[in-house]
């Protein structure tokens, strides 16, 4: 049985020690591949803190080398997930043509493009522009059409509406592109069962491990920067504490 555990690493390489067909639903939020695109855009992102994406310089690959890591990744998502398993990706709309091809390439079946809409977001370039407020999440079952569906008889819309992550997360989390435990909860109560394995190879700040442990799930985290890691280490453990 797989036991719950985060890593510190490459998500492509720490995947390689993952044992094929072992895992029930991935959600995961990779880069997005906008920070070069952002700095020739009308913002006014300067005056943003030093860790957002545009600035931080970890979402600044060339187009074609972020093509191709994700390529890698959704080999070794293919490989990991058992079948009629779930994958959903977290992604900026302008690239989900993108993934929806490497998807497909390896043998996943595209359900829908769902869209998380953020009932708060930061009000940036309002005097100028639309304020920026929704982000969407691409919906997959691999070899086969359909999966896991807790939906209880109810009409489920792919359309998850929530603020951005309130403050009583953020002071455990504070990544920059941290995702609510709402809309986790919604997702993993949904898309698995109740002893299943989720694994987020881009856990950042550990939202998707918390949310896993919180509705009896198994979890797996992967996480490239130690800072990161470690937050994640810190909530998971202070999460054991709180419910023994």
């Amino acid at each position: 049985m797989t036991q719950s555990h985060l890593m510190n690493g490459d998500c492509v390489e720490v995947m390689k020690s993952i044992p094929d067909n072992s895992v029930d639903c991935i959600i995961t939020d990779p880069p997005y591949n906008l920070g070069l695109f952002m700095h020739n855009r009308n913002t006014n992102l300067w005056k943003m803190r030093d860790n957002q994406f545009a600035y931080a310089g970890w979402d600044n690959m060339e187009y074609k080398v972020w093509k191709s890591n994700m390529n890698k990744f959704f080999l070794q998502c293919s490989r990991v997930l058992k079948d009629k398993g779930t994958l959903i990706v977290f992604m900026a709309v302008i690239k989900v043509s993108d993934i929806i091809e490497l998807g497909q390439k390896h043998g996943f079946y595209y359900k829908t493009t769902g869209v998380w809409h953020k009932t708060n977001p930061m009000p940036r370039n309002m005097n100028i522009h639309f304020v920026n407020s929704t982000e969407c999440w691409i919906y997959f079952i691999y070899k086969g059409t359909s999966g896991t569906f807790n939906n209880n008889g109810k009409v489920l819309h792919d359309f998850l509406e929530s603020s951005v992550c309130p403050a009583s997360e953020k002071k455990h989390g504070k990544h920059p592109t941290q995702k609510p435990l709402s809309i986790l909860n919604t997702l993993i109560t949904t898309l698995t069962n109740v002893g299943d394995v989720v694994l987020d190879p881009f856990m950042g700040s550990g939202s998707t491990c918390v949310s896993a442990a919180l509705n009896n799930r198994r979890y797996i985290g992967i996480e490239l920067e130690q800072s990161y890691y470690q937050i994640a280490i810190d909530r998971i453990n202070n999460l054991k504490e709180l419910i023994k």
